[in-house]
């Protein structure tokens, strides 16, 4: 008879990885109740081990052939965590929590848990102060997304907001420049725009992009310029991974450091 490995009722997401379970557990946004791992003492999870331990979360061995009954994909490394659903900001709790001269980035319609994952992993490391997404149900990839991530979609302080307009609305009611990235031949040139001032920055996806509601009521439009004309456009993600850091190149070039580096 198959062995079965039944999650704790409240247990909703499957964390696969020592990265993506570190990030949880340094994260603080959910509840990671029990970690599974087929080889508990394996000196490469000696830090998980500790980690875990300051949290007391309890570490279980089990089967290779457990594991396959939980995991999406081939990269776990033999461990996995069973969470429970990560919490959000509201954008005024993470408008409170920023510096002076914050780099917010929403980013908006992008559909593929992978994109996502990889675009916040590039925010993330450009040091944006937050993240903000529209209100939907990413947990059910939230997996895929920690793991695309290299964990920093469970680091990053992120808020929840119903539309891209109530984000602006509120941002630029707290001092934030709005701007957006885009394909317009009207927009900046991200290298020639002033980007070390406060600032929000939209990037959408690639299949519906911003809303042109969106961009005629930005207060700053961005592009990228492409070394060969007709190139198609640039994914969400290295586009976000571009604008994110030249806002970081101008803010160390106007001596503005970022709160995370400090």
């Amino acid at each position: 008879m198959k062995r079965q490995v039944p999650p704790p009722g409240d247990a909703s997401v499957v964390l696969e990885g020592r990265v993506s379970i570190e990030a949880a557990l340094a994260g603080g946004v959910r509840t990671v109740h029990e970690i599974l791992a087929v080889a508990p003492g394996d000196r490469r999870l000696s830090f998980l081990r500790r980690t875990a331990a300051n949290h007391q979360v309890p570490i279980r061995p089990v089967t290779p052939g457990d594991l396959r009954q939980l995991v999406s994909g081939t990269t776990h490394g033999g461990v996995v965590a069973l969470a429970g659903e990560r919490s959000y900001l509201t954008l005024t709790q993470l408008l409170a929590q920023v510096g002076r001269v914050p780099l917010l980035v929403m980013l908006d319609g992008i559909e593929d848990p992978y994109n996502l994952g990889q675009a916040i992993r590039a925010v993330y490391a450009a040091g944006a102060d937050g993240l903000i997404v529209r209100t939907r149900s990413w947990e059910r990839a939230a997996g895929i997304v920690a793991r695309a991530s290299a964990g920093a979609s469970e680091l990053l302080p992120t808020a929840e907001v119903t539309s891209p307009e109530e984000a602006a609305e509120q941002c630029r009611a707290a001092g934030l420049t709005v701007a957006s990235g885009t394909t317009r031949s009207d927009a900046t040139f991200v290298h020639e725009a002033n980007l070390a001032v406060p600032l929000l920055l939209l990037v959408g996806g690639e299949r519906r992009g911003v809303t042109r509601s969106f961009t005629d009521s930005a207060d700053l439009l961005l592009r990228i310029p492409y070394g060969r004309r007709g190139a198609h456009a640039l994914g969400a993600a290295t586009s976000a991974a571009l604008l994110a850091f030249e806002v970081l190149r101008q803010r160390r070039a106007a001596g503005i450091e970022a709160r995370n580096e400090a």
